[in-house]
């Protein structure tokens, strides 16, 4: 792989228009800020990370989680940026300058496609045709077909919100560059190629997924995908290591999770650094808010983590180039701080994922997104009937629900249901069962 190739600033359904080479390092800031003004960046503020909404206390939703990760992103970027303007001088230094930006963006964008109520939406969403009332429909759709709709998946979403062109919309979505589409694509193959239930394009977007990897590069791997844009490791990184931190933060905020038990957790990526085992007594001694030496730990822990994973990148960089690489960068740590992540892992699994209250909207989820599949689903199929067409008026017109195959119209469903908040979620609900009828103006 070539990074001339790989970072193209082209953007996706605006191939023939020429770019001003002055304007070239712009292309991927002006991706940055697409997704920060974007509303469905903005809708993640009210979609669940982990915990529910924030009460009295505020934890992290889908949308800070995302800021953060974007955060640790460019961090990874710069580190691996100035490692190959050493090792390659003949690559355009203003092109691998770009690299924290574009990381950065796909960060952001990593969770767009996630429905709400965290990673049980997609469980609900997919539990419709797997073992629900949409089994009946499996003969009308093709191999690839049911099996997206079996497995829904946050990534491949991500994919089709940034590249489908939604009714009276322009063509190309987001018209994002094909640099930035690649380093959002985690799993570069299909639902019916997939080993781990996650895959990186709806059979909707295999066209757009071919050209995305022609455009930058990318190599065919000896499954039935393309390897992984070199970039994808680094977004992922970034997303591994916020997400654990954080949400051990966000339980001891809750009191789930103690002061000292956290500490036990934390303690063992810094016992052997002399430095920052210094720096944490020396807080110690002036900081008494809990609180605040968490933090203190957990930014100094990511910055370690960040600086490793970038060195995991860097020493694997032959074999990431040539799409012989397929792990995770966390999985080729030091051994103290692999086992560190992995027994923070297993904890999270154990104490936190699990938690009360996790598994309540967890539960809220299946039932209010089972619900609503069923009513839209249905109304889709018999769109002449007076409560579907009544139904079917509450999709806005860019969801095209009465056009097209049927797994398009479905599909088109699905992003109407996966796009919503946790509250409009549970609010149309309510509203089309009637629940809040007492309080409807008359």
């Amino acid at each position: 792989m070539q990074w001339t190739q790989l970072l193209n600033a082209n953007r996706y359904g605006q191939e023939t228009r020429k770019l001003d080479p002055i304007e070239l390092r712009s292309q991927f800031q002006r991706d940055y800020d697409r997704m920060i003004f974007a509303p469905a960046f903005r809708r993640l503020q009210n979609k669940t990370q982990v915990f529910p909404l924030p009460g009295s206390v505020y934890v992290h939703n889908r949308l800070t989680h995302s800021l953060e990760v974007a955060s640790v992103g460019r961090t990874l970027g710069r580190e691996v940026a100035n490692f190959i303007v050493q090792k390659d001088p003949s690559i355009p230094a203003h092109l691998l300058e770009e690299i924290p930006t574009i990381v950065a963006t796909a960060c952001l964008s990593h969770d767009m496609g996630n429905p709400p109520f965290g990673h049980s939406g997609e469980d609900a969403l997919s539990r419709y045709f797997k073992d629900g009332k949409g089994q009946k429909l499996k003969p009308e759709f093709d191999a690839q077909q049911w099996a997206d709709l079996c497995s829904f998946e946050g990534n491949a979403n991500v994919l089709r919100l940034l590249t489908h062109q939604y009714k009276g919309r322009r063509k190309g979505g987001f018209v994002t560059t094909y640099a930035t589409l690649a380093s959002v694509i985690k799993y570069p193959y299909a639902s019916t190629d997939a080993t781990n239930g996650k895959y990186g394009y709806f059979s909707s977007e295999k066209e757009a997924f071919n050209i995305i990897c022609e455009q930058t590069g990318l190599p065919k791997n000896s499954l039935a995908g393309y390897s992984r844009h070199p970039l994808v490791f680094l977004v992922e990184a970034a997303d591994d290591i916020s997400y654990i931190l954080m949400d051990m933060e966000d339980a001891h905020r809750l009191n789930i999770i103690s002061f000292e038990e956290i500490i036990g957790y934390l303690e063992p990526f810094y016992a052997n650094d002399t430095n920052l085992k210094e720096k944490f007594e020396t807080v110690k001694g002036e900081v008494t808010d809990r609180n605040e030496l968490i933090a203190f730990l957990r930014a100094s822990i990511i910055g370690k983590l960040a600086k490793a994973s970038a060195d995991v990148f860097i020493q694997n960089y032959n074999e990431i180039m040539e799409g012989k690489f397929t792990d995770s960068l966390y999985k080729h740590l030091p051994k103290d701080l692999f086992t560190s992540m992995k027994t923070c892992k297993s904890m999270s699994i154990e104490r936190i994922y699990n938690h009360r209250s996790v598994v309540k909207v967890q539960l809220a989820g299946y039932h209010v997104l089972g619900e609503l599949m069923e009513e839209f689903i249905q109304a889709a199929q018999n769109p002449t009937a007076a409560y579907s067409r009544q139904l079917l008026s509450l999709i806005p017109e860019q969801f095209n629900v009465l056009e097209g195959t049927l797994y398009n119209r479905t599909r088109n469903i699905l992003d109407f249901i996966s796009g919503m908040t946790d509250i409009y979620a549970v609010q149309l609900y309510r509203d089309i069962r009637g629940i809040d009828f007492e309080r409807w103006p008359l």
